[in-house]
């Protein structure tokens, strides 16, 4: 969850770290730092901040105070110690000799700092990044290379790493090493880098390396090293990122998430472009066959966060059009139940980031008890990328903002190029029906166009609501699963108590929290279940609450019920969550705005959850 870049070459680095930093201030924060070198034989300077990056540009006159071309920066979110001077990153050991920043967690760090303390250590900090720096230095003291002391530290080192090192009698150098949390290294004219997230260099450079797990790196001005855990040297093949510079950058829009909003139509068409070709779903370049999908028995879906209501929607969508049985899990939770597996199985994990710890540790269960993983990603080259059997890309682009909306908006696309694709495969539909389906997905674009062109009303009405206490939404079915996506984009950016119910679960219990004035969201655009759903909607009025009404065009019923209605354009009943999420994703967005909240950075999250 924090950020890491680092840089060596010819030009200042303190510049080029804050720079960096400031590129992932989405991913969340509570301090910052850097630490910068000169020339050989000349001291490590570290300057760390708590709060806002700002502070530290401040601190530092913009990096221009910091002299040196080889250092490393860091973005802090808290987990063991207060957000503070002292807890923030760089770490370091006695006199400076080895200075490190880390993303992740070491989960047997006091163990590790009962022997560095007997060994004479001392500790300035409540951090476990400190015990991994003092363990370096205490093995480097021991073995007197860089190399040798990074490896034995990884090895008695349990938990999640991305480390940037520096040591100081090895000037001309910078090391990176990692385990289970992201680092990529990346090149230029001018030098090499290494980062946590690829917007933090993209502005620097294309061309990247992906460290995998127990992997050392070795950086100078003009090469880059890589090396397995016994300190062999292995080849990396560099990759080139293809998303621009220019897609990381607000381009005239208030905020990320407004920018990103605007941006799903493009990121569905994109995905879908990437998939169906010619009238037909290609799944040739994720090696997916229709042999695969044949006789498919259950599908598990494994998730967090945003990705998870994706899942919940893709279970209706699978089991409806392909006849396939599919259970949904929490990624947090999935490991923990362990699950019984069905002969002809696969599991699907999604996630934006391709990072999010806990998702990476289920993946890993499901291999381990010999089950294919298919892995729903937007980015290239991600441990869960990596790791998966089969991978479907999302063609989101860089998503920014800690909210997701266009990630959210492609993942859906993945899941019913699924659904579809395995209908057809398992004869579950006609060749008339596939085709059909296909039409109407490409329509997806356009119509997602149409509901941002009445963003104005719903601007208009968030302004009514922002000073509410709670807000709750309810559907069936598909509508349900928009309800909690609709529901957590509220809670997460406007901090306004938000839950969503299955509306039929309303009179066991949930309907004694409406009072007058509260605002219920009813999702109603499942044809099948629409009066079932006005029924719990006069249910509530009747006891007070204020309706919002989201259907589709042509159910104008639902102002006899509703206060406010909100319509989208008419779609095939299993593509309407790609619709009616964005009304709700405006929603939140506008309250949270009309709040003067700081929308891309809500208090206490990250955008890349890599630990558990």
């Amino acid at each position: 969850m924090c950020g890491i870049v680092g840089y060596i070459g010819d030009n200042q680095a303190a510049p080029i770290l804050l720079s960096g930093l400031s590129k992932l201030e989405y991913r969340g924060y509570d301090s910052a730092g850097i630490a910068v070198r000169g020339e050989e034989g000349s001291k490590i300077e570290v300057v760390k901040a708590k709060g806002r990056l700002k502070t530290l540009i401040e601190k530092t006159d913009s990096g221009n105070a910091v002299q040196g071309t080889c250092g490393i920066g860091h973005t802090r979110w808290a987990t063991h110690g207060e957000p503070s001077e002292k807890n923030a990153h760089p770490h370091y050991a006695e006199d400076k000799e080895v200075v490190l920043v880390h993303n992740g967690i070491i989960e047997n760090y006091q163990e590790l700092k009962e022997k560095l303390v007997k060994s004479g250590y001392t500790f300035y900090s409540d951090t476990d990044t400190e015990v991994a720096v003092q363990l370096v230095d205490y093995y480097y003291k021991k073995s007197g290379t860089p190399l040798e002391a990074i490896s034995r530290a990884m090895l008695r080192i349990r938990g999640s790493y991305a480390f940037g090192v520096m040591f100081r009698d090895q000037p001309g150098k910078l090391f990176a090493a990692r385990k289970d949390s992201p680092l990529i290294i990346g090149r230029n004219e001018t030098g090499c880098l290494i980062a946590s997230d690829v917007p933090a260099i993209l502005d620097k450079t294309r061309n990247v390396y992906y460290i995998g797990n127990m992997e050392i790196a070795e950086l100078t001005r003009d090469e880059i090293h890589f090396y397995n855990i016994d300190r062999e040297e292995i080849e990396k093949e560099m990759v080139e990122i293809e998303w621009d510079a220019t897609a990381a950058e607000k381009d005239g829009y208030e905020h990320f998430m407004l920018k990103e909003i605007h941006e799903q139509p493009k990121a569905v068409g994109d995905t879908i472009g990437a998939y169906v070709r010619d009238g037909v779903i290609d799944f040739s370049e994720v090696g997916l066959t229709d042999e695969t999908l044949q006789g498919l028995e259950r599908i598990y879906i494994v998730a967090c966060g945003s990705a998870y209501h994706v899942g919940i929607a893709g279970k209706y969508v699978i089991e409806e059009l392909a006849d396939i049985a599919v259970e949904v899990d929490l990624a947090s939770e999935f490991r923990y139940r362990n699950p019984r597996f069905t002969g002809n199985s696969m599991v699907v994990v999604i996630s934006q980031s391709g990072e999010t710890a806990d998702s990476l540790a289920a993946l890993r269960l499901s291999k381990e008890k010999g089950i294919p993983v298919l892995g729903i990603v937007n980015v290239v080259g991600s441990s869960i990328a990596r790791e998966s059997d089969y991978i479907l890309y999302t063609y989101a682009g860089p998503e920014i903002s800690v909210a997701t909306t266009k990630a959210y908006s492609a993942q859906l696309i993945a899941t019913y190029l699924l659904a579809i694709q395995g209908a057809r495969v398992n004869d579950k539909i006609s060749q008339e029906r596939y085709k059909g389906l296909l039409t109407e997905l490409h329509t997806l674009p356009d119509k997602i166009q149409k509901v941002l062109e009445d963003k104005e009303r719903i601007q208009w009405f968030a302004s009514k609501y922002a000073n509410a206490r709670d807000i709750f939404f309810i559907g069936r079915g598909i509508d349900y699963a928009i309800s909690l996506e609709g529901s957590l984009k509220m809670k997460e950016i406007s901090y306004i108590h938000s839950e969503a119910y299955a509306a039929g679960e309303l009179k066991h219990g949930t309907i004694s929290l409406i009072e007058d004035g509260t605002l219920v969201v009813g999702v109603v655009t499942q044809k099948a279940l629409f009066e079932k759903t006005i029924s719990n909607m006069v249910e509530v009025k009747s006891r007070g609450a204020y309706l919002m009404g989201l259907t589709t065009y042509g159910n104008y019923s639902i102002e006899d019920t509703a206060d406010f209605s909100v319509y989208v354009p008419k779609t095939e009943q299993y593509f309407t969550t790609s619709l009616a999420i964005v009304p709700l994703q405006l929603m939140g967005y506008y309250v949270s705005v009309a709040k003067g909240l700081d929308v891309d950075k809500p208090r206490n999250l990250a955008k890349s959850v890599t630990v558990e």
